[in-house]
């Protein structure tokens, strides 16, 4: 953890206690700076410091000669909407169709984690996972669906209760080829209907 990091969001932390009318010194939130700080930067926007451990995170196998899809479903992620700084959290379906190499199972769940603890807005996050998958194994295709609760727009705004954000991205065979698209979403389902 950087110190001087730690010391700036303390700083701004205090800042915007009193901005909204509190008093950052009284007992309830003596510590709320540094709590925040610690939140922050340790787990909340943990993802800019792992940038450098992406490579680390794909671990190739020999693909013993497998071509057809392998899906990992209902990944959990949360992360932070850049726009008013509020969570967003849900799942994350991820499939992909090996070239030669395959990819360890947990690397997937990790590799959402990177991208979702930063500031984020979802199509651009969908979209990393799927562009890093692709550029680092090369599969015959890739596609990430991602479901998502944002509390910007259920907490403030609209205050829509109910609404659940759905987005793509699409590589490969699964742009090309609607089977492939189609076995994706008859997988997910696994015989239920949403």
């Amino acid at each position: 953890m950087n110190e001087k990091n730690h010391t700036d969001i303390m700083i701004a932390t205090g800042m915007l206690l009193k901005a909204i009318g509190e008093d950052p010194e009284r007992e309830g939130l003596k510590e709320t700076p540094n709590r925040v700080a610690r939140a922050y930067l340790n787990e909340l926007c943990a993802g800019y410091q792992q940038e450098g451990e992406i490579e680390k995170l794909i671990t190739k196998f020999g693909s013993e000669k497998y071509n057809q899809m392998i899906l990992c479903k209902d990944i959990e992620f949360y992360s932070l909407c850049e726009h008013h700084m509020l969570p967003f959290y849900g799942r994350c379906h991820i499939a992909y169709i090996p070239g030669k190499s395959l990819l360890g199972i947990s690397k997937l769940s990790r590799l959402v984690e990177v991208y979702a603890r930063r500031l984020q807005v979802q199509e651009r996050l969908t979209n990393q996972i799927a562009s890093c998958i692709s550029e680092r194994i090369v599969p015959s295709g890739v596609m990430v669906v991602m479901e998502g609760i944002h509390l910007c727009m259920r907490m403030r705004g609209v205050r829509q209760q109910n609404s659940v954000m759905t987005t793509s991205s699409l590589k490969g065979v699964f742009m090309t080829e609607p089977h492939a698209k189609a076995e994706f979403f008859s997988l997910l389902r696994n015989g239920q209907e949403f």
